[in-house]
């Protein structure tokens, strides 16, 4: 069904704040939420409320944290979220990273113990609003079989990057370092859809096209991503003295517990590598002349990073956002959570 993005955020956020959170961080969990949605990233957006109110309202997700901000350096500074919900902490330490790189060129912001802070493609948006250049990375669940093995170490562990243009249209990049997030699997068991089988691999290791019987991802382009998922564990956790590898908590281990996630950003003003106006120019000659190449067969035109759901959100914002049946539901209902999450194998139904 389709639904107004208002309505749709004004649900979302009702739903967290009866599980337990305050309204300005509720505010936060639902703009993240609502902005993925509008991009077409279903897998990060209203299909997780539920998860994260069972959590809040267990105690997982700490309501009223002690947060601490600590500048460490002239570029660099630490957030301790201490349990808090992981949305308005990644927003909150982003914007820091910006004023710092505003004042000082470059900005390298961490978050530590923070829950699931969902795309991180908003975070990278938010700097390049504020005409910078973005990057944002993040630990997730160990589910990942590393190039070679044949049991999860790694998380999906994403990388998001982006820079403005002129325009001010902006070159999104938001990948997870597996082939596909383990959010689209999920989106697919939603609506009871097949995955391709470069996806994932069953309990034998094997390629599957079954959503329900995925008990493993697998690194985009073999070691590469494999390379890649690591360096964001570097950068995310143990750089921040977090737990790391597979030891990172998983989203339905104990909720109850705090997850301890990490999170780093890093900003760069192009005010302090050279002209600002001929940086955003350039970009918008990229983005032009990337969409001047002559298109491959089965493809109508070249797009550049983050076109698609620019094209996606333009549409959801004239005709609604399609919301899976059952997911309304549950978001028009009274139910806080219906206790689907807690102790649940990540790989089952």
């Amino acid at each position: 069904m389709r639904v107004d993005k208002a309505k749709l955020k004004e649900l979302m956020k009702n739903k967290v704040v009866r599980a337990g959170l305050s309204e300005e961080h509720a505010d936060a969990v639902a703009d993240v939420l609502l902005h993925a949605d509008l991009r077409g990233v279903h897998s990060h957006g209203a299909m997780r409320v539920e998860y994260y109110a069972e959590r809040i309202a267990k105690g997982g997700i700490n309501t009223n944290p002690n947060v601490k901000f600590e500048k460490t350096g002239p570029s660099t500074a630490v957030l301790d979220a201490d349990g808090g919900v992981g949305h308005y902490h990644a927003k909150v330490a982003m914007d820091e990273a910006i004023k710092i790189a505003k004042e000082n060129g470059v900005a390298v912001v961490g978050v530590r113990n923070m829950s699931h802070s969902g795309a991180l493609s908003y975070f990278v948006q938010q700097a390049a609003n504020e005409k910078m250049v973005a990057l944002s990375m993040c630990q997730s669940d160990p589910m990942v079989v590393p190039f070679g093995g044949a049991e999860p170490y790694y998380g999906t562990n994403p990388i998001a990057f982006a820079a403005p243009s002129s325009t001010g249209k902006n070159i999104i990049f938001d990948m997870a370092t597996t082939v596909q997030a383990w959010g689209k699997v999920l989106h697919a068991r939603s609506k009871n859809e097949s995955i391709p089988d470069t996806w994932a691999v069953d309990e034998n290791g094997e390629p599957t096209t079954d959503p329900f019987k995925v008990k493993a991802l697998v690194p985009i382009s073999g070691p590469k991503g494999y390379g890649l998922m690591m360096m964001v564990d570097v950068l995310s956790g143990i750089l921040l003295g977090l737990p790391f590898g597979k030891q990172v908590s998983s989203m339905y281990e104990d909720l109850t517990e705090y997850r301890k996630l990490g999170q780093l950003h890093i900003v760069i003003n192009p005010e302090f590598f050279g002209n600002a106006e001929t940086f955003l120019e350039t970009i918008t000659r990229t983005m032009k002349e990337l969409k001047e190449i002559k298109p491959a067969k089965g493809f109508d035109e070249v797009l550049y990073p983050g076109e698609p759901n620019d094209i996606q959100q333009e549409a959801y914002e004239k005709e609604g956002i399609e919301i899976v049946d059952d997911i309304y539901e549950y978001l028009a209902s009274d139910v806080i959570h219906n206790n689907n999450y807690d102790h649940k194998d990540p790989f089952a139904k």
